[in-house]
């Protein structure tokens, strides 16, 4: 597994005690997330509590804990509403980290957990109400606006130079470079296509709304009473509502992939127009990015260890039928 700096335990017991009143008897590190900059733990309390608390490389995750906040108390159940330090403060500072802490709840996220028919519909209505949410001027100048930045094309492109003269000789970067090179066609095609969409839609003014901006299966919690969350805010954005939208169907994680799962999220959305060139550009940008990190980590690094040969399944995997390409390619001949 990837190693996760972070402070050491007796920081954030000293952290948790001092500023949230907090006494912890136990931390249990969490392998979830693929965020290197992040660390996750359970924490046990002698009253038999326990919170979950996570850390993030960085100071600036506090607009994200800021809008959760926002949401939950604006009756949105979906939403897990931070516990705050004896100070009224969402988040605190340890180092050069933010410490968050939750109450902890007992679940399985998305890709281990199927949604019944009722938390697809639940899901539905939450996520209309985030996409309708009226966020005061201060908060929303805060936070970040979609720009369609062309920063993962360029890496794809320039990682495409990279294995063309200059190869890592590592057992798992020689078979992703053979599986690129073997799909080098589909992939130019994604950044491509990724490319056109965004210059054609930068031309028009879609309403820009709050989005959750990586709302995948991982990030939602099914509780063991059958409540659904949506979790880990770390990049909300203003951007068009098939930021989020185009998940629905899109196939992250080989999961999300049917028709019948889309038409009871929609029983919850309700009725709505969707700008499918947007959309469609999402889900190819969305691989794009996704194509650019796993090379970069397996390619340009000899990082990861054991986990590489997780991480090259997981690349393959996007490559697989009804996976997230054909369902972006299809996606695109349907426009």
């Amino acid at each position: 597994m990837i190693e996760k700096p972070s402070p050491a335990n007796q920081c954030i017991i000293d952290c948790l005690n001092n500023y949230y009143g907090i006494e912890a008897v136990n931390i249990i590190p969490l392998p979830l997330g693929a965020d290197i900059d992040a660390s996750v733990y359970k924490v046990q309390s002698p009253d038999h509590l326990s919170y979950f608390v996570k850390l993030k490389r960085g100071h600036n995750q506090d607009i994200g804990v800021t809008i959760q906040l926002r949401l939950h108390n604006a009756g949105i159940q979906e939403i897990i509403s931070p516990i705050k330090t004896n100070h009224d403060q969402a988040t605190r500072h340890i180092d050069n980290f933010t410490l968050t802490v939750y109450p902890f709840i007992e679940g399985q996220d998305g890709f281990v957990s199927n949604l019944t028919d009722q938390q697809w519909i639940t899901l539905g209505k939450a996520l209309r109400q985030i996409h309708e949410f009226e966020i005061p001027p201060l908060i929303k100048d805060q936070l970040k606006r979609e720009v369609y930045s062309s920063k993962w094309r360029k890496s794809v492109r320039a990682i495409f130079e990279h294995i063309d003269n200059d190869p890592i000789a590592d057992q798992i970067a020689v078979k992703l470079i053979i599986f690129m090179k073997e799909h080098r066609e589909a992939i130019e095609r994604l950044v491509d296509r990724a490319e056109q969409l965004a210059q054609k839609i930068q031309k028009q003014s879609p309403e820009f709304v709050l989005c959750h901006s990586d709302i995948h299966a991982g990030n939602v919690l099914i509780a063991k009473n059958g409540a659904l969350y949506i979790v880990d805010w770390d990049a909300p954005i203003m951007a068009p509502k098939e930021r989020d939208l185009m998940f629905i169907g899109g196939g992250v994680g080989y999961v999300w992939n049917n028709t019948r799962e889309e038409e009871l999220f929609y029983k919850g959305y309700g009725k709505t127009e969707i700008n499918m060139a947007i959309l469609t550009y999402y889900r190819h940008e969305r691989i794009v990015e996704d194509i650019a990190l796993y090379a970069q980590e397996l390619l340009l690094t000899n990082h990861g260890g054991k986990e590489r040969p997780v991480m090259y399944k997981q690349f393959v995997g996007m490559f697989e039928p009804n996976g997230v390409v054909d369902i972006a390619f299809t996606s695109d001949k349907n426009l």
